[in-house]
């Protein structure tokens, strides 16, 4: 009985294996060969792809299509120099296998020269009756060098040869949005749509497409479609999800998000969402719980940790909220935004040491925000830091320059520490700025605004004449 290609492909596998347990020596031809090395490759095993090629040219050494797995191996494994020697020499044999031109602008991409690549992968396309990879590649170099339309133009080709490559379709979709033609993008999809009514795929970019330009309605309707066509598809009950909650539809959301809860593993995604959409139609038990579920099934999503915390400063509960905010510190340091809401908490909670390191983390992380720096200046102030609260402005001014409310602050201060020339210079530099900030001065410094010196320097800059 005559075996299906299945079955003798993987009788040639398994023989192979056989064969390397048992340090035997089995024949197989080069298309045998050729089989397990792409098995090997495709399932990532590199290291029984290089042994099955190296016995594959011992038995068959004029092979060029597993030299060319040599090639492809040395290109994988950066070896670009000895790829392309051994592949100059397999020119001079056969010009006419366009999977030499295809390793050639793989080497030539790699050493990132796409535009000879491209040169390449041209003349591939004329030996090649496989246009649908080539086209692909050639998308993806203009990619590289971020001609859109041209990795556009390439990606469409290569579709209309085979309508399942679902991933030229994301890339067309994602020239489309480079180059910000939406209402091309819906264009191009709807016309791909009449061909293949029952693409999901299609469906939901077209849905994306209406939901960034809000026509929320549209896009709804373009994810039930998705759905019609493929009643699992995670993506299209998700983005629905996201549709119903901007059309405030909280139950059909959650009801949408809960199908994928059914389908798969339970993202983090959908559980913060639900929690959200429970958190608005004021079910606060229910919207802790998806919350909860949410950092349980992703510790290291920053989204669920301050939807905790959020939720619970938003309801004065920031016992609880600084409670979260530490466990999410404790996973992640280097969270900018953590910091941000450690500090915020403490700083209600009048625990302004804890609240001034939060906010020197936020800085030191790169949240240089004028309000983070004004309001650890403050809480400077408040601790008696009156050094560390001058050399706080100074680095905000860096950030910041010509602000009046840090030229208020820096007059406060040097006047407070009585030196009266630099508290001088930065007060009429503020008031030049902008006298409505004036008030800084009353509510942080309020002896230092009644005093003559200071009474003096701003009746003269109301009424220069006097």
């Amino acid at each position: 009985m005559q075996q299906s290609p299945n079955e003798h492909n993987n009788f040639s596998l398994s023989r192979f294996e056989s064969m390397l347990k048992t340090n035997s020596v089995f024949f197989f031809d080069s298309n045998e060969f050729e089989e397990i090395i792409h098995y090997y490759l495709e399932n990532g095993k590199i290291a029984l792809a290089k042994k099955a090629t190296k016995l594959g040219l011992e038995q068959h050494p004029s092979s060029t299509n597993l030299k060319l797995f040599k090639v492809e191996m040395f290109v994988f494994e950066n070896e670009l120099d000895t790829a392309e020697n051994l592949l100059e020499d397999l020119f001079l044999i056969e010009k006419s296998n366009e999977e030499l031109y295809i390793q050639k602008a793989n080497i030539l991409s790699r050493r990132n020269n796409h535009k000879e690549a491209i040169k390449m992968l041209e003349v591939a396309l004329e030996f090649t009756e496989d246009k649908a990879d080539v086209l692909s590649l050639l998308g993806m170099e203009y990619l590289f060098l971020e001609d859109f339309e041209n990795s556009k133009y390439y990606f469409i080709k290569c579709l209309e040869y085979d309508q399942e490559d679902f991933s030229a379709l994301y890339n067309i979709i994602y020239c489309f949005e480079y180059l910000k033609q939406p209402e091309a993008a819906i264009e191009y999809l709807n016309d791909f749509l009449n061909k293949n009514p029952y693409c999901e795929v299609a469906w939901h970019q077209v849905g994306k497409q209406y939901y960034n330009l809000n026509q929320y309605k549209k896009a709804l309707a373009a994810f039930d479609f998705a759905i019609i066509s493929d009643d699992t598809f995670i993506g299209a009950y998700l983005e629905k999800g996201k549709v119903l909650e901007k059309l405030k539809q909280f139950p059909e959301a959650i009801e949408s998000y809960t199908v994928t809860l059914g389908l798969d593993d339970p993202t983090s995604f959908a559980l913060l969402r639900i929690g959200k959409c429970y958190e608005k139609l004021g079910n606060r038990e229910l919207a802790l719980q998806f919350y909860n579920k949410c950092v349980e099934e992703d510790p290291l999503l920053d989204k669920g940790w301050i939807a905790i915390t959020d939720f619970y400063t938003r309801n004065k509960n920031y016992q609880k909220a600084l409670y979260y905010i530490d466990k999410a510190i404790n996973i992640d340091s280097e969270n900018v935004l953590y910091w941000k809401r450690y500090a915020k908490i403490n700083n209600r909670l009048n625990l302004f040491e804890e609240a001034e390191i939060g906010y020197r983390k936020a800085l030191e992380l790169g949240n240089c925000e004028l309000n983070t720096w004004l309001t650890r200046n403050d809480i400077l102030l408040q601790l008696g830091e009156f050094n560390a609260a001058t050399t706080n402005l100074f680095q905000a001014a860096e950030f910041h320059p010509e602000c009046a409310e840090i030229e208020y602050r820096l007059a406060g201060l040097f006047y407070q520490n009585n030196e009266d020339r630099k508290g001088e210079y930065h007060l009429k530099n503020a008031l030049k700025l902008d006298q409505e900030y004036l008030i800084i001065i009353e509510e942080l410094f309020p002896s230092i605004y009644t005093s003559e010196r200071v009474q003096n320097i701003i009746k003269k800059h109301k009424n220069p004449s006097l």
